[in-house]
């Protein structure tokens, strides 16, 4: 059975909307679009080649998806990056998208977004990874789907913008189990899902 795993970028307030560019995600007026970009370094690249390298499929919500396949596609032959993301099959969660989707390798799911990833998982023996999609992992989250979460933590507060756990009413315990930290203060730091620890006696 395969696992779960997101990887995503997210400020210290929680916010993950428009990491990598001004124009990624504007919604609501969101005006610090590529907030993650001036902290990428040769750390980042490493930690994320192994984690591309280690995983199966991807998993994205719609606009995600729709974001990435307007750049990858398009990107060098040599790019590692771009070689994996255009050869690995590919699930779009979406409600509005039909098939056949453009990108290569992509596929729709069909019917309720959790019960086909469960089936998923179910199929799947590697990793399946999730990219940015927030509103996809909280719904995922809401029926404990997801066995990993990837976070690279930055050190930056906004103020504003989409943030990846909202006041919902979803209830998730985690325990760490990995950190590294990047040379421009990113903490990467991979939890799991776990028990909430035992009382301290006195």
């Amino acid at each position: 059975m395969g696992k779960v795993v997101v990887n995503t970028n997210v400020t210290l307030d929680g916010v993950m909307q428009a990491p990598a560019g001004p124009d990624e995600d504007p919604r609501g007026g969101f005006e610090h679009g590529g907030w993650a970009t001036p902290y990428f370094d040769q750390v980042m690249a490493e930690q994320a080649g192994e984690g591309i390298a280690k995983g199966g499929a991807f998993l994205f919500g719609r606009r995600t998806y729709e974001h990435f396949a307007s750049v990858w596609p398009h990107q060098p032959d040599d790019d590692m990056f771009a070689k994996v993301l255009n050869e690995r099959t590919k699930y779009v969660a979406s409600r509005t998208l039909r098939e056949p989707l453009e990108w290569r390798n992509s596929t729709l799911l069909e019917g309720d977004a959790a019960d086909a990833v469960a089936e998923l998982k179910r199929q799947e023996d590697k990793d399946l990874v999730i990219l940015g999609s927030g509103e996809l992992i909280r719904s995922l989250m809401a029926h404990d789907l997801i066995d990993e979460y990837r976070l690279l933590i930055h050190p930056l507060v906004l103020g504003s913008g989409r943030r990846l756990f909202t006041d919902d009413g979803t209830f998730v315990t985690l325990r760490l189990v990995d950190t590294t930290t990047t040379t421009t203060g990113v903490v990467i730091a991979t939890y799991r899902p776990g028990e909430p620890p035992a009382p301290q006696l006195a």
